[in-house]
């Protein structure tokens, strides 16, 4: 029996690129922007990589919930070096509950050994997915990992958390989410990206998983934060009390 591990990935906007709100205000301008693996997510692909270098009856199996464009995101998982990628078609965008959702029927038809999944999406900063997911399927979870050591029976995980490092055990099947400081995620090869442009996607309608959408999240509204700043030249320490004294809002 093979170790399945099941890597959610999430299409993101480029990291680098200038995010502007839609003149409606109810989303982001896209018509500019490129899109990426989320890098928490990269983070968790190239950890279960590792984890297959490390044991022989490792499958990496990458998975994305969305539309067609998501397909480029997953032949990055496969250039990288994953064994076979999943595309549920739903509609977008999606909340973590909804995500959970389809992600606890599919590993309940999968059976993976271990979901591994960035602790966070940059473009929603939600960090709710993976323990909506563990909760869903019943499973022991750890979340914000920044080092695994596994087991037969289970993985050792190091958590990052406002305290320090937090070090707990967790036991098979189970949900781990990942934090910048696990690894550094592997470039693809260029035989990696010529491999993965010939390899199926199987594609999975959301209508067969048998899950219903159900909203949780409304967006109201978004606002552009002017990161300019405006400045004001002082002479003396006087004037600089004087200035602090008439804008106490500043505190």
């Amino acid at each position: 029996m093979s170790f399945l591990v099941l890597v959610p990935t999430k299409r993101v906007p480029d990291t680098d690129g200038v995010i502007r709100v839609a003149p409606d205000g109810l989303g982001v301008d896209t018509s500019h922007l490129s899109y990426l693996i989320n890098p928490f997510d990269a983070i968790a692909v190239e950890e279960a990589l590792r984890l297959r270098e490390r044991r022989d009856d490792v499958e990496v199996v990458a998975v994305g919930i969305g539309g067609e464009a998501y397909e480029d995101e997953l032949r990055t998982a496969l250039a990288m070096g994953a064994d076979r990628a999943i595309r549920v078609d739903a509609p977008e965008p999606l909340d973590p509950w909804n995500v959970a959702n389809i992600l606890a029927e599919l590993s309940r038809r999968l059976e993976p050994r271990l979901v591994l999944m960035g602790k966070q999406a940059v473009d929603d900063d939600s960090a709710q997915a993976g323990q909506f997911l563990a909760a869903r399927l019943g499973w022991p979870q750890a979340t914000f990992a920044s080092r695994i050591d596994e087991s037969d029976d289970g993985a050792t995980v190091a958590r990052e958390t406002d305290h320090g490092i937090e070090t707990i055990a967790v036991t098979w099947p189970a949900v781990i989410t990942v934090d910048l400081r696990l690894n550094e995620p592997r470039y693809a090869s260029l035989p990696g990206i010529m491999a993965a442009r010939g390899k199926a996607i199987q594609e999975i309608p959301l209508s067969d998983l048998g899950i219903e959408i159900e909203r949780r999240v409304e967006l109201v509204e978004l606002q552009q934060v002017s990161a300019e700043r405006a400045g004001r030249r002082l002479e003396t320490v006087d004037e600089l009390l004087d200035c602090l004294k008439e804008n106490t809002d500043l505190f």
